[in-house]
């Protein structure tokens, strides 16, 4: 598999790339690390619905008490919720079996450390060194061996918090709520309903050979449909394990992450709890949501594409929203990583206290056109544009024309010989022709 950790965990085709035999040797390396070996470790490990999530369940669980840890097993659950269930049950570490939005072979382990956060690379990287170098770990026998317990409260736990991150009930609100047949389907519609709201539910049940088909954040064309049918206020869809939300307006209209954050930012600023007055997001983010920003003078921070990035600058700068054009949107006032619920929350809570429709709130900004073309250059030249002067002239001489409503970005593929050139603006005709126009400059210079 090359590197076992991408950015977001290990993932890989279940039972081929992610085989039980190294979700064993990540629970033993991981209980190792997580608490330098030096006490009896306590884990929250949960899942997503997906088939292969008992297989690893069971592997990583028998690695995690090979090496005398004490397993709480809190079942198909968000993964946000495993980030919030470490620190309430006050363990060492958590671990979530979810491939998140990727199709149903995949799967993938993810760990959090005793606060709730995504592992630094530095302690992935020590967990991937013990499984490669096959270092010798200790062998408890006899009492020393860890045990598995279930909690029968997780998912109680779990929506109570969750209704503790607003202030008001979603009574008069009529949902449609799509599951993605994932880890939401055991939280979120009892939580809509308890706090009052009409739901309709669609893909709503943990079922794991549908996940992700044709339902969810990543294909919200069936929720758009029943809201329009269903005359609801908001359709929300999250992703197969629930860190993801996409909304749809009454009118069928999606709201992507990009206008969900701009939303709830402007809603912050206005109640005095954002932050420096900023907000921090991705260099995917649309330049309409920097300048919807702008005219609420809101500053916004761009980071290298990945929630961990995201999160990373919110917690160096102390600000209190982040995410990605996705819909993974970080509040780290109340939790530590990205939660649909939470997410979905917010925007309904919004809708309450002001009484307008989403499509009126989403009105705050205005989605800019986007041009992508590849300039193919060979992989060894591919970083060279940074330092070819005519290039780095052509995108200031671009982005001075567009007058601050536009943008160039310049991203190297990562597998591909390709360098990536794209180019946002209000003339889709006009930006067409810019981005063919430096993507050719580029073709020349650096071949």
């Amino acid at each position: 598999m090359g590197r076992l950790f991408g950015t977001d965990g290990v993932r890989g085709i279940a039972n081929k790339e992610l085989t039980p035999q190294l979700a064993f040797e990540l629970g033993r390396a991981g209980a190792y690390v997580l608490t330098e070996g030096s006490h009896r470790p306590k884990v929250v490990v949960g899942k997503d619905s997906r088939i292969s999530s008992d297989m690893l369940e069971c592997a990583l669980i028998a690695g995690l008490t090979s090496l005398g840890a004490e397993v709480v097993s809190v079942g198909i659950i968000p993964t946000p919720a495993v980030a919030y269930l470490t620190r309430l049950y006050k363990a060492d570490a958590g671990v979530m079996i979810s491939a998140s939005h990727n199709p149903i072979e995949y799967n993938g382990i993810k760990f959090f450390d005793k606060f709730g956060y995504k592992l630094p690379d530095k302690l992935e990287d020590r967990i991937e060194e013990i499984i490669n170098e096959k270092k010798e770990l200790p062998v408890p026998t006899g009492i020393g061996i860890g045990r598995r317990k279930e909690s029968l409260t997780s998912h109680r736990d779990y929506i109570e918090f969750l209704k503790s991150t607003i202030d008001t009930d979603l009574k008069g609100l009529k949902i449609v709520i799509d599951c993605a047949y994932g880890a939401s389907s055991t939280v979120a519609p009892i939580l809509f309903k308890e706090l009052g709201a009409e739901v309709i539910a669609y893909a709503a049940e943990p079922l794991g050979e549908k996940i992700n088909v044709g339902c969810g954040s990543t294909h919200p064309e069936k929720l758009q449909q029943l809201v329009v049918e269903h005359k609801a206020d908001l359709g929300l869809a999250f992703d197969g394990d629930a860190d993801r939300l996409i909304a749809v307006d009454e009118k069928g209209n999606i709201v992507d992450g990009d206008h969900i954050m701009a939303i709830c930012a402007i809603d912050m600023k206005s109640k005095g709890k954002l932050k420096h007055n900023t907000v921090v997001a991705t260099v995917m983010s649309n330049i309409g949501f920097e300048i919807a920003l702008k005219e609420h003078g809101i500053k916004l921070i761009r980071t290298k594409v990945g929630d961990r990035y995201v999160l990373e600058e919110m917690i160096k700068g102390g600000y209190s929203i982040g995410g990605e054009q996705s819909g993974h949107i970080i509040f780290i006032d109340d939790n530590t990583t990205g939660d649909g619920e939470i997410t979905a929350l917010k925007l309904c809570s919004i809708m309450k206290h002001t009484g307008k429709k989403l499509s009126e709130l989403a009105s705050c900004m205005t989605t800019y056109p986007q041009v992508l073309v590849n300039a193919k250059v060979k992989n060894e030249l591919k970083e060279k544009y940074l330092e070819d002067e005519d290039i780095k002239r052509e995108i200031e001489k671009l982005e001075k024309e567009m007058e601050g409503k536009g943008r160039v970005l310049i991203r190297p593929s990562g597998t591909e010989p390709l360098i990536r050139v794209m180019v946002e603006g209000e003339d889709y005709a006009k930006i067409s022709q810019m981005a063919k126009e430096l993507a050719d400059l580029i073709e020349r210079k650096l071949n």
